[in-house]
């Protein structure tokens, strides 16, 4: 097979959550560690850190692999989905796997990946566990696909444990309360391997604290010890309670939420440099958060796609998600706001549509995979939330007819499913 057949081969062949939804989730890891043992174990081959939680889980697994770039380790990232190419999945030193590796991959394994029954998900962490075992990485930084303890990439025995904050999503599969979704991203706690917790939340606290202590592994609040203070011209300053101090370098991730992801990426790296796992020097850690974007292709979040009139998108699809996003609407100067939005069918919608702005012209789309919302029921249930707008064919249909539509000084946002940024960026 050629690259393009492989790719209709897994895209098509295997059951993947991000298009068809719950068919294709697994409950147990046995797929996954069968898998492992057929390539040789190759998790065992690399150091890893393992990064979980509801939102922002990408964002500091971006930032920590590109500080540990600048530091000068040859730093392998595997994140989830992808946006434009399956690639972006699987990098090393920012450079996504290569065509041919892919399409070898496969062509090798066809046949016991046929008869595994795998899931897309099982054969992507497999094919990254293998290329960064090849690729001899000195570390490899691992983010979680969806909740934790029965997660594919959850055979790992990282050498941090992250887990960013917890919110409600995928409640079909992780529980309908915060307690039992902390339960499940509580799962890739380890024993005896150190865990950062992003954000300090009450009701749940205790479930990582009493299963941290459980595993004696030493636990963490980031947000407890980390200030962020911005300053002028895209400059940022960071505090520790200890009064260490980095500050006044450029960041380029904008939006209101990254201050807590920014906090989570300073603890796990102090606690990689306390334990002398890495030798990470302040410059490094400037120069990795200040070049984020360019030393990993990080997208997606807050990110401008255009300009007079603004336009900006972002993939947070549940409901932390989109607080944060209406919080940096709130924040950006516009006088009218144009909301291109589409949602998947497996989303608990109602909460989200009740929290968007009234005042807003709305323009309904489908993302393009099965699971996609049909536009016309989205535009229905909206409706009934006082939203107002009309139904477009297509994303690209719909964000022509807002910049069509939009004066100069007016905000176009693009969101509600990650699905929908990846048909813009």
């Amino acid at each position: 097979m050629n690259y393009q057949q492989t790719l209709n081969f897994m895209f098509e062949k295997l059951p993947m959550y991000q298009r068809i939804g719950a068919a294709a989730y697994k409950s147990d890891l046995k797929n996954t560690l069968d898998l492992c043992r057929l390539l040789g174990n190759p998790e065992k081959d690399f150091l890893s850190i393992h990064i979980g939680g509801t939102n922002g889980k990408g964002s500091t697994s971006n930032m920590i692999a590109s500080v540990l770039q600048e530091a000068g380790y040859k730093t392998g990232l595997y994140t989830s989905p992808h946006l434009k190419t399956f690639r972006e999945r699987i990098r090393v030193n920012g450079k996504m796997i290569s065509e041919q590796e892919v399409t070898d991959f496969i062509n090798n394994h066809k046949e016991q990946i046929e008869a595994m029954c795998l899931s897309f998900f099982e054969l992507t962490v497999g094919m990254a566990f293998n290329y960064f075992a090849k690729e001899q990485v000195d570390v490899a930084v691992v983010e979680v696909g969806l909740g934790g303890r029965l997660d594919s990439t959850n055979v790992i025995t990282p050498l941090l444990s992250v887990i960013t904050n917890i919110g409600f999503d995928h409640m079909n599969f992780l529980g309908d309360t915060l307690k039992k979704i902390a339960f499940e991203k509580a799962g890739i706690i380890k024993q005896g391997v150190p865990v950062v917790i992003g954000q300090t939340q009450k009701e749940i606290s205790n479930i990582f604290t009493d299963r941290a202590n459980e595993l004696k592994a030493p636990i963490t609040f980031a947000d407890q010890h980390w200030r962020v203070l911005k300053l002028a011209h895209n400059k940022i300053r960071i505090k520790h309670d200890s009064g260490f101090t980095v500050e006044n370098f450029r960041f380029p991730l904008e939006g209101s939420f990254q201050q807590y992801n920014l906090c989570t990426v300073m603890e796990g790296i102090r606690i990689l440099k306390e334990n002398s796992m890495f030798q990470i020097s302040e410059s490094s850690i400037e120069k990795g958060l200040a070049n984020v974007i360019k030393n990993t292709g990080f997208s997606g979040r807050w990110h401008t796609i255009g300009s007079n009139p603004l336009t900006i998108c972002d993939c947070g699809h549940n409901e932390d998600g989109i607080r944060q996003v209406l919080i940096n609407i709130s924040q950006t100067r516009h006088n009218n706001l144009h909301m291109v939005f589409g949602m998947v069918n497996d989303k608990n919608r109602e909460p989200i549509l009740a929290m968007l702005p009234k005042e807003a012209q709305y323009y309904f789309c489908k993302p393009d995979i099965p699971r996609g919302l049909d536009a016309v029921v989205l535009a229905e249930d909206a409706k009934k939330f006082g939203l107002n707008g009309k139904v477009y064919l297509s994303v690209k249909t719909a964000l022509d007819a807002a910049r069509k539509n939009a004066r100069t000084n007016d905000l176009i946002f693009v969101g509600g499913s990650a699905f929908v940024v990846a048909e813009v960026v």
